[in-house]
């Protein structure tokens, strides 16, 4: 027999594993030899009170032995001729493959960049001599963005697809136990790069293709249906079916659909600064105490607001993170946050962004449905330029940038290619200056302390999700005008997270291998 309850735990004894079998031996009324195990299966903090603690919900079992909260899947070596191209190897790309595999489909994954082992050598360029490689940086590569922004797991997207499977295949290619019981999972950009390789390693040994440096320069489309690819401008891919998963930063892809006549839409996205506090700040503005419990992870926060009815809220929150520069071209500079499995920096930081519509970029209405990427450009090129080039951020303290004052002096920053005094509030249009300007105010009445000389601002924060949608029916998941095609992911406009792309990518494969078999029947 087995019963569900909620235990409330004190941080200084969360792993007290004897502590939790007597809680719920007085919780249920039970003689604690009666207690078989008891399974956590979720856990939270509780920082409300004035002193935080843990939220557990837990599976008592009595007289019988636990069940394990991970499973495997299996996969099987394709026997099919049956191929179906996935274009980018981010989590919409990764997840997609794997899908294929599982239904007896081979997967050919082309990604622009390279594996992750080599990819470090061109994000070390980045960080210390501010040289980017337009096809392998924090963007492109192996894994895509997701293999170095953290690996936060946790989606509000539970009702597009299976979020514990998603989990449970990270932990099948090396992520920790955790993540199935964390309401908050992340795994670390330290650990990702592993289980990315392990992932390939999976596509690979099951018959699957993945080719790096291979980026796609043209769709071979006849008769509205497309037929396959072009790479590198030369070699020729085949396939049955196309799941285009490219990510948001992928611009060339939307210019050459734009090209082939493959209808795009613009659509609405966020942009704005990366703010860094020192963690400790962070903590006890969070935790009520200038002091964290060392059984406490580095506190996180999530504010949200409206201001003139437009949105403002906290992105991609870092805590115990690193600002990267996460741009494309050498002309641009675009920031993103990241934190390894330990979450050890002084800093914490999250992107603080408003949200964009056509309203913002009419002035750049002659662009068409590129209209909202040409203003996303425009401030990450002014965003460049401010910073004197090489990758250096422009920044101001936060108290100065609600002033309207240059800063005289910055705050330390965990940004390795520098930062330099800038008015940032000149950088953006005035509603989204004020926008931010007044943000921020709010949020400091909710974290009191969140507006010091200590907290630092940054810019510029303009990736937060592609501006371009790839219509498709929501049936199919197939273009609407292109036979074969699937766009995926956050590229596609349909997703926005790790897990939300992953999600994605499988519900790609699905649909598409439907498709391709419908077509035998």
């Amino acid at each position: 027999m087995k019963k569900e309850l909620e235990l409330i735990v004190e941080p200084s004894l969360i792993n007290n594993y004897d502590h939790l079998k007597n809680l719920s031996a007085q919780k249920l009324k039970l003689n604690i030899e009666d207690i078989s195990a008891v399974q956590v299966i979720r856990k939270s903090i509780d920082a409300r009170v004035r002193s935080p603690v843990f939220k557990l919900k837990a599976v008592v079992y009595i007289n019988e032995n636990p069940a394990s909260l991970f499973y495997k899947t299996e996969f099987h070596r394709i026997k099919t001729d049956k191929k179906i191209i996935i274009v980018g190897s981010g989590p919409a790309g990764l997840f997609a493959a794997l899908r294929l595999l599982e239904l007896g489909i081979k997967p050919i994954v082309l990604e622009r960049g390279k594996d992750v082992r080599n990819r470090r050598k061109d994000l070390r360029a980045i960080q210390q001599f501010g040289m980017v490689n337009s096809d392998s940086n924090y963007c492109f590569g192996e894994g895509g963005a997701g293999t170095y922004s953290d690996g936060k797991l946790y989606t509000r997207a539970t009702k597009r697809g299976n979020v514990n499977k998603i989990l449970n295949l990270f932990v099948q290619h090396g992520a920790p136990l955790e993540i199935l019981i964390d309401a908050h999972p992340h795994i670390g950009s330290n650990r990702l790069p592993k289980i990315v390789s392990s992932i390939r390693e999976t596509i690979i040994s099951n018959g699957g293709e993945l080719h790096f440096n291979s980026r796609v320069t043209d769709f071979i489309v006849k008769n509205r249906k497309i037929l396959g690819v072009i790479v590198n401008s030369e070699k020729e891919f085949l396939s049955n079916a196309v799941i285009l998963a490219t990510g948001h930063s992928a611009r060339d892809i939307f210019y050459l659909l734009d090209e082939k006549n493959i209808r795009l839409e613009p659509k609405p996205y966020a942009m704005g600064v990366r703010v860094e506090h020192p963690q400790e700040l962070i903590d006890e503005i969070q935790y009520h105490s200038n002091k964290r419990h060392p059984n406490l992870p580095p506190a996180s926060y999530n504010l949200t607001c409206q201001i003139d009815k437009r949105g403002v809220y906290s992105f991609c929150m870092c805590p115990g993170g690193i600002i990267i520069p996460a741009s494309t071209k050498g002309d641009e500079l675009v920031l993103n946050g990241m934190s390894v499995s330990k979450r050890n920096s002084r800093y914490a930081n999250s992107g603080l962004v408003v949200t964009i519509n056509e309203n913002d970029w009419v002035k750049y209405s002659s662009f068409g449905v590129f209209s909202g990427l040409e203003f996303q450009k425009e401030i990450e090129k002014k965003a460049y330029v401010e910073g004197g080039g090489n990758q250096v951020a422009p920044a101001q303290r936060v108290t100065d940038f609600i002033k309207g004052r240059t800063s005289s002096s910055l705050p330390e920053s965990s940004y390795i290619p520098g930062t330099t005094s800038r008015p940032l509030h000149e950088l953006f249009p005035l509603n989204i200056v004020k926008a931010i300007k007044n943000s921020l105010l709010l949020f400091d009445r909710k974290m009191k302390g969140y507006v010091t000389e200590e907290a630092l601002i940054l810019a510029a924060e303009t990736r937060t999700s592609s501006p371009i949608r790839i219509p498709r029916d929501s049936n199919t998941l197939m273009h609407i005008d292109i036979e074969g095609l699937f766009p995926a992911g956050e590229g596609a406009g349909y997703a926005g997270g790790i897990v939300s792309a992953a999600i994605d990518g499988q519900r790609s494969a699905e649909t598409a291998v439907k498709f391709i078999l419908s077509k035998d029947s």
